[in-house]
């Protein structure tokens, strides 16, 4: 059986395997294309701290511009891939049913991963919170270890682990973005003069400023901001001041210990109102 080379084929598949060379060129420039823009309306759109490193904000942008891009790439390769199929002579209509149809159960199963993985665009985007924020989500108060477009992983002051799903969340609280406040109402008795005590108490404040390691995590010193309350115990005192991130509740503490100090030596009975 002799086999004889008809070189018609090769002419007639020829302007088919151009076409096909053609579109693949025209989906890779298109999914390059693509991840270009998206990178540069996203660092348009997206939210920057005041606080937050350049290489940080960086790092959070090409997170979320490689997952629209694999978005965008599946979508573009696919439409190439039925192109060509197409080209080559084969029906893509029953194919295209059944990627619909499997794609609307897909779609339909996983409601709440779309769900979750929206929110948590959104959370990264506008830069909600981040790693080692303090934050209350869904109930629960704790410090940020992981973010991702899935969920939101905390530990609260116990040391347990919360994971939640980003599709939970309706309401964000960071406590420290920028910066935190320090927030310490003080009951001090009546009978005690008023100018005097709020010297004392800012006297205290002045004092933690010029403390050589807390002097680097106050931004604004603690001091007296108003009569808050008067009571039939006594004065109820608004102390307030400014520190670094996450850096509140040190403050508080050594503030705390050093207004019980030094109103113990002038016999002033204080207690916080809570």
């Amino acid at each position: 059986m002799s086999f004889e080379f008809d070189p018609t084929i090769v002419f007639n598949a020829t302007p088919n395997l151009l076409r096909i060379v053609l579109i693949l060129a025209v989906a890779l420039i298109a999914h390059q294309t693509a991840k270009q823009i998206i990178s540069r309306v996203l660092k348009i759109i997206a939210t920057k701290r005041k606080t937050e490193e350049k290489e940080e904000f960086e790092q959070r942008i090409e997170t979320i511009v490689g997952v629209f891009a694999a978005t965008a790439g599946f979508l573009i390769w696919a439409a190439a891939f039925f192109i060509i199929l197409s080209e080559l002579g084969i029906n893509i209509l029953p194919i295209l049913t059944g990627a619909g149809i499997a794609g609307f159960a897909i779609a339909f199963g996983a409601q709440n991963l779309v769900r979750d993985m929206i929110s948590g665009l959104f959370i990264l985007i506008e830069n909600q919170y981040t790693d080692g924020d303090i934050v209350r989500i869904a109930g629960v108060e704790g410090k940020v270890e992981e973010v991702n477009l899935r969920r939101t992983v905390l530990r609260d002051l116990d040391g347990t682990v919360h994971n939640i799903p980003n599709g939970e969340i309706k309401l964000a609280s960071n406590l420290t973005q920028g910066y935190s406040k320090i927030n310490l109402d003080l009951m001090v008795e009546g009978k005690n003069d008023l100018a005097a005590v709020t010297k004392t108490i800012d006297d205290v404040g002045e004092g933690l400023v010029k403390d050589e390691k807390l002097s680097k995590i106050i931004s604004e010193t603690p001091k007296v901001l108003r009569v808050e309350e008067i009571a039939k115990e006594g004065m109820v005192l608004k102390i307030a001041g400014k520190t670094k991130p996450i850096k509140q509740w040190e403050v508080l503490g050594e503030l705390r210990k050093r207004l019980k100090e030094t109103f113990d030596k002038q016999n002033i009975v204080i207690y916080e109102k809570k």
